[in-house]
């Protein structure tokens, strides 16, 4: 009962919000598609399988939720979203937090972000033939460097937290 009270609020909310998912993985679409149908969104949510470099429309607001560090190539799929954002748009980007450069020793959380990605994060990333591949040691100054390589700034957010980091990128004028 009381999720049917918080998805009608959500749905009040903003109810001219249209919103569209885009991934890789059949059954993360399968899944958002039901869940999205449960909450009575499914008239103005939706979901694409696809790669998110051949994604099309004109979006008020991007987001790639722990997902840029695992791309073959970001800076191309960020030049796709830039062309993607409708005039005073912008891309939220939240993704692992890692300081902006390496020391030794790591803290355990960082130690933490390097094991998930010499486990998975990297070896998925080479097995697609990858522009380039950063893993989860994913750090600020390489995601600004891959905005502006986008034409598109590149501000940290303040918003503190011990796994992520929050980024607001824009279109350069």
């Amino acid at each position: 009962m009381r999720r049917r009270r918080v998805d009608a609020r959500a749905r009040r909310g903003v109810p001219r919000a249209a919103v569209t998912g885009i991934d890789l993985d059949e059954a993360s679409i399968a899944a958002a598609r039901r869940a999205a149908a449960d909450a009575g969104l499914a008239d103005r949510v939706s979901f694409l399988r696809q790669d998110a470099a051949a994604a099309a429309g004109d979006y008020a607001l991007v987001t790639i939720f722990e997902a840029l560090h695992d791309m073959a190539d970001p800076a191309g799929v960020l030049r796709t979203v830039r062309g993607l954002l409708a005039p005073g748009g912008a891309v939220l980007v939240a993704d692992e937090r890692v300081a902006d450069e390496f020391t030794a020793p790591a803290g355990e959380i960082e130690r933490l972000q390097y094991a998930f990605s010499v486990l998975h994060c990297l070896p998925a990333t080479m097995a697609e033939d990858p522009v380039e591949a950063a893993g989860t040691a994913l750090r600020a100054p390489t995601v600004a460097r891959w905005a502006a390589r986008a034409g598109l700034s590149c501000a940290v957010l303040p918003i503190e937290h011990d796994f992520w980091r929050f980024y607001r990128l824009s279109v350069l004028d």
